[in-house]
């Protein structure tokens, strides 16, 4: 809105030129959702409670001993996600280049996947259920949302079909019609990794703030065509405007981490895990940097493994590999504390954000 109501007051004052930088808007717009999270935050929190929309601990066999350790947060107000979901799309429309349509798709799937994290907290709620929506109701629209991203950017001829590999410089694969699947797995996997991150306070979301300022930093790279050039990175001419996208979810993440830190006075549930991996996915695809996301979200890709792991193990071999999946469960009940797990999986986080940007001129 900024971008579309003061850029054009230039001849009037000069000083409206600064609307114009892809750099400014950012900080902006980190700055206007953390401050939209720390402001409404306590009032957030306060109306959650009061409609009493608590957490419900998992209390069955199979959990018993990690409900010793999470007993204390039952009750705590969740589907904190509205928070920042609505922060983000603030931010957005007041910093960003409404006419980008990379915007529109970047914030549309953000509210689709908001809507079925909220569809799934609202039945947990209801029904006083540990367990939502069934996984193939909540893969579905997921899987809709993905295969339409998918359609759309194969027929768009500045996307295409082509497929980045991190550390080459001139290996680039076409994946031809397999793109449209292969942009919906990102999605699928990236807003699930999350979900599945989302277990310990301020973990999933420390991580998101971590990946998300990476990929500002990626996407303002992939679309300024004098860096992309250097750096011999696939330009998109309009991915640059994403940066104004990534830095909201870096700003809004902040804020909510500053009432999710450990104790946590509020959670993010499925509302806010689906949005944000689906978001940091959808960016993801449309910068080109696909593959990037393993190395740069290691942490969400470690743990959705060690769920996998610790499936395939328990139906095939009769046994688990973990002590509990996912992961960060495990050292959980190895005896680690709580706040250490958070902060070294967090340290893991950021060298591997610094790792994905030196790939930039590793080719």
């Amino acid at each position: 809105m900024f971008y579309h109501l003061l850029y054009p007051l230039k001849d009037l004052f000069f000083g409206f030129n600064v609307f114009k930088y892809i750099t400014f808007r950012a900080v902006g717009s980190s700055i206007t959702a953390f401050v939209f999270s720390i402001f409404f935050g306590k009032w957030v929190i306060s109306k959650l409670r009061a409609l009493k929309i608590g957490e419900s601990i998992r209390r069955g066999e199979d959990c018993a001993k990690l409900y010793e350790h999470h007993k204390n947060k039952e009750g705590t107000p969740t589907m904190g996600g509205i928070l920042i979901i609505t922060a983000i799309f603030t931010a957005v429309i007041l910093w960003a280049d409404l006419s980008n349509k990379y915007i529109w798709i970047a914030v549309f799937s953000t509210l689709w996947l908001g809507f079925i994290g909220f569809i799934d907290d609202y039945i947990k709620l209801t029904r006083k259920k540990s367990r939502g929506i069934t996984a193939t109701v909540k893969m579905t629209g997921q899987l809709v949302l993905g295969i339409a991203i998918g359609l759309l950017l194969y027929n768009d001829p500045m996307v295409g079909s082509r497929l980045d590999i991190p550390f080459f410089k001139n290996l680039i694969v076409n994946l031809g019609a397999f793109y449209v699947f292969f942009t919906a797995l990102v999605i699928i996997g990236a807003s699930n990794a999350v979900n599945l991150t989302d277990g310990l306070d301020g973990l999933a979301i420390g991580c998101v703030c971590i990946v998300a300022l990476t990929y500002s930093v990626i996407s303002y790279l992939t679309g300024h065509y004098v860096f992309s050039e250097y750096l011999q990175l696939v330009f998109m001419p309009q991915s640059g405007e994403l940066t104004v996208f990534c830095a909201a979810i870096f700003g809004a993440g902040l804020g909510f981490l500053w009432y999710n830190c450990h104790p946590a006075d509020v959670f993010m549930g499925d509302t806010g895990s689906l949005a944000l991996g689906g978001a940091l996915g959808v960016v993801a695809v449309l910068i080109k940097k696909e593959l990037l996301l393993i190395l740069v979200g290691g942490v969400f890709v470690a743990e959705a493994l060690s769920v996998i792991i610790q499936v395939f193990s328990f139906r095939y071999r009769g046994k688990r590999v973990f002590l509990m999946a996912p992961v960060h469960h495990h050292f959980q009940l190895k005896g680690w504390a709580e706040s250490k797990i958070i902060f070294r999986f967090l340290i893991v986080a950021i060298v591997l954000a610094f790792l994905s940007l030196s790939t930039l001129k590793l080719r």
